[in-house]
């Protein structure tokens, strides 16, 4: 159990690692490639890169036996694909309009999101310590939602990203009804459909892109920001739960906040700095909240109560 544990534990780590490089080098893309566009190509790129994977594993035979979707996970398999269109777009949208290190910070709140969603829709237990983490997340989110706190103007952006959150946490708690079936398979049904589905809605509504080239510099990146990431989240969520792997998620905005200063030449302000610290202890709560603590809580007051 505790090995287990350890295990989901670092693959949520190597997911908001991987995931961390998104909203820099993203930022950077949208001159060339409008928002539901460069979601739908971010989303694609995870999908092709899935399928050379799940090639070059069929010719080395290391491919280990996976539980495949049925029919009985379809409205969670229909749910997530939505989702994944619906949030990406979002997030670009707000990273049009913010800073990447901002909107990483805001996506945070995508860790709320997930637990709040996991106990009312899907009875998922939570435990009063990530209750007090949700808490110091969501006052870091208001803090960098208001552009100017004196006269509490709502940034535009912000509002799009934590959207996009809201829009992951419920496909957190669907892709974690089918965790337990072959990432590999999850991974590239989101990539192919959700990516396809942000490349139609695009064309559609007459968005173009300027520089072709471009594209393939939006499919690594998706590939890695989410192919990659998706693949070793969907393994925590296996292992830890929903609401536990969104909470160990939480270390991809500081990461991409250090991406953010060297790529795209950010200045963090005060308000930054202050909604970090809120973050980070509201992080650090919500990652502590584990079975295996709270036994040992019980275990060493319980005799006094």
């Amino acid at each position: 159990m505790e090995q287990n544990r350890k295990k989901g534990i670092a693959f949520a780590l190597l997911a908001a690692a991987l995931y961390a490089i998104n909203a820099p080098f993203s930022k950077r893309m949208l001159a060339w490639i409008p928002p539901t566009l460069m979601a739908g190509f971010l989303y694609i790129g995870a999908g092709i890169g899935m399928l050379f994977i799940a090639v070059f594993r069929k010719l080395r035979k290391t491919e280990k036996k996976e539980l495949r979707l049925t029919k009985a996970e379809l409205p969670y398999t229909i749910a997530m694909i939505l989702l994944d269109i619906a949030a990406p777009i979002c997030m670009l949208i707000g990273l049009r309009a913010t800073t990447a290190s901002n909107a990483s910070l805001l996506n945070n709140f995508e860790i709320a999101a997930t637990a709040i969603i996991a106990l009312a829709v899907f009875k998922e237990q939570i435990k009063p310590r990530l209750w007090f983490g949700i808490l110091f997340i969501t006052v870091s989110c208001a803090i960098l939602s208001f552009e100017d706190i004196s006269s509490f103007h709502i940034s535009y952006g912000s509002l799009f990203v934590l959207l996009a959150a809201v829009c992951w946490g419920f496909e957190n708690n669907c892709t974690r009804k089918l965790s337990s079936k072959d990432p590999l398979e999850i991974v590239l049904l989101k990539g192919l459909f959700s990516g396809s589905g942000s490349l139609i809605i695009g064309l559609g509504i007459g968005e173009q892109i300027t520089v072709s080239w471009r594209i393939a510099a939006a499919l690594i990146i998706g590939f890695v920001a989410y192919g990659l990431s998706i693949y070793f989240y969907v393994y925590a969520q296996r292992l830890l739960g929903a609401a536990r792997t969104s909470a160990y998620y939480a270390v991809a905005p500081f990461i991409a906040a250090i991406f953010s200063m060297v790529i795209c030449k950010e200045t963090l302000t005060a308000s930054y700095f202050l909604a970090l610290l809120f973050m980070i202890v509201g992080a650090w709560l919500s990652s502590q909240d584990t079975p295996l603590q709270w036994k040992r809580i019980k275990k060493r007051f319980g005799h006094q109560s």
